[in-house]
This record gives structure tokens, sequence and C-alpha cells, in this order.
């Protein structure tokens, strides 16, 4: 589950406070993308306003009076949805306030995520969002004026749409204009790339990433992802890039486990046992 690095008590909040959302939209009448854009308001609310999210955040505070609270400063900006779970999340523990945003903004993505999810374009996101990060991770000067917190917002909010007018989902949009709007400390690609996990969480999914010299056909990629899924016991979701200066075959790249069948690496391991 991917938790942008909460710890303790954060980590287990943000896990029950997904099982809540997930409740709140099971009924399917949930108005997903307004939900998001609301949750993702509060995480730009308590960034800016430390006083609040210590105050959000009090363990001294009973719950009852933290959720008091939030009602009284937040309530009427909200939708009911988000008042809900705004509620639950207030009464959880949290080992930093800062993790307080941090959690709503991941409850954000996932709600936008659910609303792709609804309309059958999951997989989709997953592989738009793979692409711009890896895109713009590759590409210096792109990458820097994305990430440029100096500059102004319109400006890089322009620049991002420009790029991807047309070529995205609604869904990956969305995301895509909050990495660059808020990005929260970290790069637009870095941004992007964490919520491309919270896309593959949505479905339990592992993501390999695989490096390979010419395209994978369908039946390719099927077995290879049947193969990975008998190994980890998990569904894997493959992130395919190209990659030229392999000599034939592929790498695969799952969390922090590599396994390299590329020809190259076979030929570096000849050269090493030669060399030993």
């Amino acid at each position: 589950m991917t938790s942008a690095g909460l710890q303790g008590a954060s980590r287990e909040s943000l896990k029950s406070a997904r099982e809540t959302l997930r409740a709140l939209i099971r009924p399917g009448d949930t108005d997903l993308p307004a939900l998001s854009d609301d949750l993702f308001s509060l995480t730009a609310l308590l960034d800016r306003e430390l006083p609040l999210r210590r105050a959000l955040t009090d363990p001294s505070r009973d719950g009852d009076a933290r959720v008091g609270l939030a009602r009284a400063v937040l309530g009427e900006h909200v939708g009911g949805s988000t008042a809900d779970l705004l509620a639950w999340v207030v009464r959880a523990r949290w080992s930093a306030p800062r993790e307080l945003a941090t959690a709503l903004e991941l409850l954000a993505v996932e709600a936008q995520v659910a609303a792709a999810e609804k309309a059958g374009r999951l997989d989709a996101v997953e592989d738009e969002l793979f692409r711009i990060a890896r895109s713009v991770a590759g590409a210096p000067e792109l990458r820097s004026a994305l990430s440029d917190t100096a500059a102004p917002v319109a400006n890089r909010a322009s620049l991002i749409e420009g790029l991807l007018e047309g070529r995205t989902s609604e869904e990956t949009r969305r995301l895509v204009r909050q990495a660059v709007v808020a990005p929260r400390g970290r790069t637009f690609d870095r941004t992007v790339e964490l919520y491309g996990q919270v896309a593959a969480d949505r479905r339990s999914r592992l993501v390999a990433t695989v490096t390979a010299v010419d395209p994978l056909t369908q039946e390719q990629r099927r077995r290879l992802a049947a193969a990975l899924q008998r190994i980890y016991g998990h569904e894997v979701h493959l992130n395919v890039q190209l990659d030229p200066t392999l000599v034939g075959g592929i790498r695969v790249e799952l969390g922090d486990e590599v396994i390299d069948g590329s020809v190259e690496s076979r030929l570096d391991d000849a050269r090493r046992r030669l060399a030993g």
C-alpha cells in the first residue's frame, strides 16, 4: 500500500481511512471528481495553516472536539461525503501534523483513481502516469520547469496542459495538473510516480517496470505478467519502456528487486567470470 513515507500510527490510520473512503463511494452515487477536488483543497489548506494542522492532530484533544473544530472551520467548504470522511480522519491518530495533510492528498488521488475505474479507464491512467513521469524525468529542462515552485503556478499548469492536450484521460489530466500546482516538496515526476502507485494500489497490484529493446506483444505481456504473478503471489501490472542499448532480452524491476535477462547482463557476467 502506498503511504508516501508515513510511519507507525499514521500508516495504520491511512489504511483505515482508505477503507472508509471505499465504503463511502461503494453505493455509486458519490461525485468522485468533486470529492477529489475537496480533498486536494483541504490538503492545500492544511499545508498553509500549521496551527490548524496541529489542532486537528493534537492527541490531548478529545476526538469529538477535533471533529467539531474541523466542521466549524471546514464544513461549509466541502460536500457531505468529504465532511464524513474528514470527520473520520481527524479522529484518527497521526504521528506528525503534516502527515494528516499527506493522508488527505493520497485519499484525493484515490478518489480520482476510483473515478477512472468506474469509467473503465484505470489501466489507461496507470500507463499514462508512468509514461509522463518517465518522460519528464528524462528531460532535465522540462523537469526543472515543471518543478520550479518559484515560477507562477499558472505558467507551469499551462505548460503541462499544452503538452498533454487531448492525449490523456480526464483523470490523468486532473492528477497531472495537481502535481504541477501542489507538488508538496517533491519534484513533478516524483509526484506523478506517487500518484501512479496509488492507481496500482487500487486493485492491490504490484507494478513492474520492464525494459526491453522492442515493444512487447500482447501475448508476451500476458506470459510475463502471469510468470511474475506466480513468483510474487499478486497480480502484476507491467509498465514497459524501451532501451535500444540493451542487446536483446529484457530487464524487470519490481520494487528493490531486479530480474535481468538481457544479453548485456549475461555478457557482463561472463566477463566477470573470466576476469575472476
